[in-house]
């Protein structure tokens, strides 16, 4: 029988009874068995028959004092050591044991390969020894590790290393001390044997920091970019925040099984390997722009999450949305700040819209929570960023940056809200953020409806906006919001107008505060075309009647690359969703050769950025295609997808292959106007595969078996898969033979096999799950073949049999007591019956079922598939 979770609520939020304001901790290390000595410096901050209630999950206790002498006023219940009749002030010591070798939940204190590592955000410190596990515990922590000095040669936690020495038995021992204090998330300790690449870093201050990057033997030529990104991030974040780092030394560890991205603990930032290992043979253009992306916004941490951190975990957004934010500004300052927006809006619109539409819909500070591990989602990262991208819109760089300035001088060294942050920025601009708050405690996408009219006796032009949220499965009603809407108008020729009003110029980022609203602008001379939602000011659908004309126009005219590429997109999804609609009903399909020809135009247009272009010719994913339907149906979007790409394939064939020969490269490197090159000469090739099979096979080949760079390798790979062309299997065999010792790799490779279009995808799949590289211990191998496959093959999953459901309750059972992290991440497509029809959300019901019935479900689990079937 299940044990159901507890839900916490938000308003529920009380400060602890007491606080610990320094720990000792030694560890004596041993994969099968460590004893962990805890020593805590406890104050009393509540009523004097307060008990002081400990987190603690799977630890054996072995010795328990106050201040020097044994303690026996203690009760272990479930999750927790409770102490009474406690002194107000007092010497807290804790001995217990834990087995890093059985953790495969990879919370806490875990094996990975031949190290030992912790990951503690959001509660795994209880893994380790029982404490408050609360991130408005603030202590400063000092920490001794002992350890075999020949299978961990290298002891690393937070802080800055004080002392050393060599112990009994080939032991040897490390303390390190970090003067800051800090909430036990981000705790961290690493043992293990290394190659390390070192660099240093001159503040602007003046003080040198050293820089350590350890990765596993073998791995040293592959860290080189990290540690560029690394400096690059320090350096970006003095100049354009004035934020200068804090500690004498900065580390960063690359571990091979992680269950999220990376951990920014102070000083010792821990990493899943696949965001620090890079070279050209192994890694990708996109894996490089992603290592410089998580290493600068695990650095970014270090004042936004660590000088600062959250009250409770409500307030996740707090750090990880101001975090993304700047991760994001920082990818656009180094790069193409068009691209990484669109980027990111690609998240948005694929990913987050359809979070805000599933039983797991929340707010970006959500007001109740089962398991917290379940709210890392896109809505409080992703979505946190465009609130405070508004933020930013609203208030200007030079404001934004003050608020920045006070919301570090009030709350450095101590636990905030988003509510602190907002009052912030508001006290330091003078802009009126009350009703802008709504964003953080309302969940869904607002609908933004745009209707105009154009009066040319009185060169008049208006604009009259309707707001509108749909109900979300948490909330009912809603209420409307400050949406800034970023706004241009053209003539025919192009020029923009200028925006004025009763003599009086007006700013293109209109603020949207009412249901219903109207704009006018006076001394338009000709009937405009407008760009809205520029730059995707805010993170709305937006309902506008274009005609093709005018996306055209805009795919032409509109000076802001990103308003190009939303023309382009606009232009497909009309006849995306026209297409969709003559494929259920058994029609052919069609495409008009005026958005072909548009398409033509910008494929010819030498003056833009390449990597640009690229994005404009990347059909919207079948994720993305989703979102622009109230009923999915996911074969039909498969079907019309592929149709498009065959007929721009087709309509522009020559087009392709100008542009495909006049792109190619000498020398690979890694800068943005060669990444641009690469990106735009390998869409070129993804649509010449699916013209003449002959001519295809051999283009893709040949790229294939002569690519310098694994850019361009697994360009000609994916190309030949998702045409389905008679080399491809010949070409996975060589890239297995070749790579399957090295699994960061072997991900592409699976994931391309869990999404080709291919009839028997699903049986391919079952059938690496045996393959010599693929285990189900580490969370990138399952996550690039089953989450692929569930996430990122929707016809395959959701065939009508009902085979795709039932492959992933099996996947999700093994999951459940083996990670359950992973497993709750996993289920997400399998909770959103409600988008899809009735025969198929009655198999995806069975299916949630059956999990429901699973002994032991943890609570991972247990939340989404209970949201799922009660909503």
């Amino acid at each position: 029988m299940t044990q159901q979770p507890h839900i916490k609520y938000r308003h529920d939020y009380r400060a602890p009874d007491y606080t610990i304001t320094d720990i000792d901790l030694t560890f004596a290390l041993d994969a099968a068995a460590t004893r962990v000595t805890a020593v805590s410096q406890v104050k009393r901050l509540g009523d004097a028959q307060a008990e002081l209630r400990l987190d603690g999950e799977a630890l054996t206790l072995i010795a328990l004092e106050v201040d020097g002498s044994p303690w026996s006023h203690y009760r272990q219940e479930a999750g927790a050591l409770v102490l009474s009749q406690l002194p107000a002030q007092f010497e807290l010591k804790i001995v217990n044991d834990i087995h890093p070798d059985k953790n495969t939940a990879l919370e806490g204190l875990y094996q990975s390969g031949e190290a030992l590592c912790t990951q503690c955000e959001a509660e795994g410190f209880r893994h380790i020894t029982w404490y408050l596990d609360r991130p408005d515990v603030l202590a400063r922590f000092t920490t001794t590790i002992i350890a075999d000095e020949a299978r961990y040669p290298y002891l690393l936690s937070n802080g800055n290393r004080i002392d050393g020495g060599k112990a009994e038995q080939g032991k040897h021992w490390v303390k390190w001390q970090d003067p800051f204090p800090k909430p036990c998330y981000l705790f961290a300790l690493v043992a293990g044997d290394f190659d390390v690449l070192r660099d240093s870093f001159k503040t602007r201050s003046g003080r040198d920091v050293a820089l350590e990057i350890f990765v596993d033997r073998g791995n040293l030529d592959r860290a080189d970019w990290a540690m560029t990104s690394l400096k690059n991030s320090m350096k970006w974040d003095e100049e354009r925040f004035g934020l200068e780092y804090d500690l004498d030394i900065f580390m960063i560890v690359a571990v091979d099984f992680f269950n999220m991205g990376a951990m920014e603990n102070k000083g010792l930032n821990v990493f899943n390997s696949k965001y620090v290992l890079a070279k050209a043979e192994t890694a990708t253009d996109k894996d490089y722009l992603g290592i410089e992306a998580v290493i600068g916004h695990e650095y970014f941490h270090n004042w936004t999450g660590n000088r600062v951190t959250c009250r409770d975990w409500f307030q996740l957004s707090l750090k990880e949305g101001l975090t993304v934010f700047r991760d994001q500004e920082f990818s656009s300052d180094l790069g193409s700040r068009a691209v990484n927006r669109i980027d990111n809006v690609r998240v948005m619109r694929g990913a987050q819209f359809a979070e805000d539409a599933s039983p797991m819909a929340h707010p970006i500070r959500p007001d109740q929570v089962m398991e917290m591990n379940n709210f890392y989602t896109l809505t409080v990262y992703e979505k946190g960023s465009e609130v405070i991208r508004m933020m930013h819109t609203l208030l200007g760089e030079e404001n934004f940056q003050k608020g920045m300035q006070l919301y570090f001088e009030r709350h450095d060294g101590s636990a905030a809200t988003c509510d602190d942050f907002v009052q912030a920025m508001e006290d330091a601009s003078s802009v009126d953020l009350s009703q802008f708050r709504r964003w953080y405690s309302q969940s869904g996408t607002p609908v933004l409806s745009v209707r105009d009219d154009y009066n040319p006796e009185l060169e008049q032009y208006t604009l009259h906006v309707t707001q509108h949220t749909p109900p979300t499965a948490d909330q009912k009603e809603k209420l409307p919001l400050h949406i800034p809407l970023d706004i241009e108008l053209y003539d025919n020729e192009g020029k923009v107008i200028p925006l004025q009003h009763n003599g009086h110029p007006v700013h293109h980022v209109l603020n949207v505060t009412e249901e219903f609203q109207t704009f006018i602008f006076d001394n338009v001379y000709f009937q405009p075309v407008p760009s809205l939602l520029r730059e995707f000011s805010a993170p709305v659908k937006l309902d506008y009647k274009w005609s093709d004309a005018q996306l055209t126009f805009l795919m032409r005219h509109a000076r802001n690359d990103f308003a190009r590429w939303d023309a382009a997109q606009s232009l497909l999804a009309t006849y995306i969703r026209l297409n969709v609609a003559r494929h259920q009903q058994g029609q052919p399909l069609s495409l008009p050769l005026h958005v072909a020809d548009a398409f033509r135009a910008v494929l010819l247009d030498d003056g833009r950025d390449p990597a640009l272009t690229a994005l404009i010719l990347t059909l919207p994913s079948e994720n993305e295609i989703a979102e622009l339907f109230d009923v999915i149906d996911p074969l039909a979007i498969s079907v019309v997808r592929e149709a498009l790409v065959r007929t721009l394939a087709t309509e522009l064939a020559d087009e392709f292959f100008a542009v495909y020969n006049a792109n190619q490269q000498g020398e690979y490197r890694i800068e943005h106007e060669a990444m641009g090159q690469r990106a735009l000469k390998n869409i070129c090739l993804s649509y010449l595969a699916f013209g003449e099979t002959a001519l295809a096979d051999k283009l893709v080949q040949t790229q294939y078996h002569q690519a310098n760079n694994m850019t361009d390798a697994l360009a000609a790979l994916a190309a030949s898969v998702a045409a389905q062309l008679p080399c491809r299997g010949a070409l996975l065999a060589h890239y297995d033979e070749r790579w399957h010792r090295d699994g960061l790799v072997m991900d592409k490779w699976l994931m391309l096999q869990a999404t080709s279009p291919s009839p028997d995808a699903l049986q391919k799949v079952r059938e690496l799950l045996h393959h010599r590289s693929f285990t189900m211990s580490n969370p990138n191998r399952i996550r690039a073949l089953i989450g692929a496959f569930v996430s990122g093959n929707p016809a395959a999953f959701h065939a009508k049999d009902g085979s795709g459901y039932q492959f992933l309750v099996e996947m999700l059972t093994d999951l459940n007591t083996r990670n359950p992290q992973v497993a709750a991440r996993m289920i997400e497509p399998l909770i959103r019956l409600k988008r899809y029809d009735a025969d198929r959300q009655a198999l995806m019901r069975q299916a949630l079922e059956t999990l429901q019935g699973l002994d032991k479900l943890s609570g991972d689990l247990y939340e989404k598939i209970t949201r799922a079937l009660n909503a």
